[in-house]
């Protein structure tokens, strides 16, 4: 179940006139896939105070977008200056805002403290002495290593470059608190696309544990508890969703657990990105030549520089054909780009129904690091981005890239170090 039915539904009866008005390629989105999914997930965790969703900005950086999440009441994970920049620019305030960087810069640090500041989420302990100046409110990414396995989009935690370990702990808080800082957060995100909640249950009940470890050992009480993203989506037809209500209920029994043992209870943070927003965007590309060799192929108008998923790590993403539908008979096809690379491909020996030069085909699932992992190699420009509003309009809400937007970094101010 890639895209949902209701999005197709919406999006299907009018995408030839769609497409005849922008153009192709395009990313487009949908508001009211979104807001559903917003509002679902609030429900799930609405028996723990203070839960909130913090929209991971990296996954989809559009203001149209991040204004959706502001309508409602989520915050933002930022993690980088411009995704801080992006967040502000709505109208993010300090408590709207949790940075969480790795490898920090001095820079990233005077941006993420400008402004108002924001809830700082410290991936390393040696970084506790190069905060400038401490807010009132600070987190730590915990990495716990061998004692959690990842999947395979992350990987072994031993090997991640993110977090404290489980030793840096209490160090870690200690130090924090002779800083200054009044309010803390534990958070953590170990795995990448999860769709097993019972991950998820153990990763509350983990956070949990340490929460406990630091009323026992320092008298902290933890402010808040952030599980992270991750949350998975199904890519292929035949994959499950993730059990969001189990998720729910289960998650929301270890906090009331942890309540009655200990006399209060942290408020529940996480930062999804692609599950909020990954079912609700395709990229809608025409077909433009065929290729007959020793393989069929089809040739799109967008390409890898619009899509990197699949050409990077071999992701699938469902594709259809519009008003054609797909049977036992459809003879495989590569479906590819014009980059220089052989990886350029969105599909590889994927059965599709016959397709013609004009045909617009639909690649779905790409309302997450799709656009944002656009790239310019070969000077190929990243498409325009549409909103498929709840009213049935659909509005731009990002231009395609034009030559002079490639090739304004070329222009400056010479300067030349002489010997």
């Amino acid at each position: 179940m890639p895209m949902p039915s209701a999005f197709q539904n919406r999006l299907f009866p009018k995408l030839t006139d769609i497409a005849q008005h922008f153009a192709t390629p395009f990313h487009i989105y949908d508001e009211k896939g979104i807001l559903e999914t917003g509002a679902s997930l609030k429900q799930q965790f609405s028996s723990i105070p203070g839960f909130r969703e913090y929209f991971a900005v990296k996954a989809l950086p559009n203001p149209s977008i991040l204004k959706l999440m502001q309508s409602m009441g989520f915050g933002f994970d930022c993690s980088s200056i411009a995704e801080l920049a992006l967040a502000r620019s709505i109208g993010a305030r300090a408590e709207d805002i949790l940075f969480t960087s790795n490898n920090t810069s001095p820079e990233d640090f005077s941006a993420a403290l400008a402004d108002g500041g924001c809830i700082l989420n410290l991936d390393d302990i040696s970084l506790i002495p190069k905060v400038p100046e401490m807010p009132e409110t600070i987190c730590f990414r915990y990495n716990p290593g061998p004692r959690r396995t990842g999947n395979a989009i992350i990987g072994n935690p031993v090997e991640a470059k993110y977090g404290i370990t489980h030793e840096q702990v209490i160090p870690a808080y200690q130090m924090a608190m002779e800083r200054g800082v009044k309010h803390f957060g534990l958070h953590t995100m170990v795995v990448s696309n999860e769709r097993n909640h019972a991950y998820m249950v153990e990763t509350a009940r983990m956070l949990l544990s340490l929460a406990a470890d630091l009323l026992t050992s320092l008298g902290l009480r933890l402010s808040f508890l952030n599980i992270g993203g991750g949350l998975g989506i199904p890519y292929r037809p035949e994959e499950d969703a993730l059990d969001i209500a189990s998720m729910g209920v289960e998650i929301t029994e270890l906090f009331r657990e942890f309540k009655e043992k200990h006399g209060y209870m942290p408020a529940l943070l996480m930062e999804s990105g692609r599950y909020m927003t990954g079912p609700h965007g395709v990229l809608v590309t025409r077909a433009i030549n065929r290729k007959d060799t020793y393989r069929h192929y089809v040739g799109v108008d967008a390409c890898m520089s619009a899509l990197m998923r699949p050409g990077m790590y071999g992701a699938y993403h469902h594709i259809e054909v519009l008003n054609k539908q797909a049977s036992p008979q459809d003879k495989p096809v590569d479906v590819v780009g014009s980059l220089c690379e052989n990886n350029d491909k969105f599909a590889i020996q994927r059965p599709l129904p016959p397709i013609e030069e004009g045909d617009i085909l639909i690649i779905h699932d790409t309302g997450a690091h799709g656009h944002a992992m656009g790239f310019n190699y070969n000077g190929q420009l990243r498409p325009q981005e549409l909103l498929l509003r709840q009213d049935g309009s659909t509005a731009r809400i990002r231009r395609k890239e034009t030559l002079d937007d490639l090739f304004a970094t070329l222009h400056f101010e010479e300067t030349i170090l002489r010997p």
